[in-house]
């Protein structure tokens, strides 16, 4: 068995597979935060693309996206917060912090993910996701790195600046 990489210590095949393969929607907010990070974990590009908020696809890099991927090892996920996105809401907000190792050091990526379900469907609304204060989050993605999120602007452009 294959534990899930978003840490539910549930098996991938009953956790995370199902909803990246599209046998499943995301039932919460943080079930879709989860498998966006697994799909990293998986380099599963396609899946972070889709789930990202259908308006903001036209500025996703997918290239950034699978780069990044690709040259970091994610090791775990923390799920400090949850505000709504339940089954029942529109919209929810999970504080993250994504635990991964990059060029030998270990990194960690904090951040107010905001999320918004359309006609049944849950997605990663970057236009309104922050990260915490730098200083509060501890080591980051480097300023003038590509941003985490997958919008292909330096991370100092985007998440890192709001």
């Amino acid at each position: 068995m294959t534990l899930c990489p978003c840490g539910t210590g549930n098996a991938y095949a009953a956790c995370c597979e199902p909803l990246i393969l599209g046998d499943r929607k995301a039932p919460t907010a943080e079930a879709l935060m989860r498998s966006r990070f697994a799909a990293y974990a998986r380099k599963e590009v396609d899946y972070v693309y889709e789930t990202t908020h259908p308006e903001q696809r036209k500025k996703v890099d997918r290239e950034s996206i699978k780069a990044w991927a690709e040259q970091a090892h994610f090791r775990r996920l923390e799920i400090l917060r949850l505000e709504e996105g339940g089954e029942q809401d529109q919209s929810g907000l999970v504080e993250f912090i994504a635990h991964y190792q990059e060029n030998g050091e270990e990194r960690q990526h904090h951040e107010h993910a905001r999320f918004e379900k359309l006609q049944g469907s849950w997605y990663f609304d970057h236009r309104r996701s922050a990260a915490p204060s730098l200083a509060k989050a501890g080591p980051q993605v480097g300023r003038n790195e590509p941003c985490p999120c997958g919008s292909g602007r330096k991370f100092k452009k985007c998440c890192g600046g709001q």
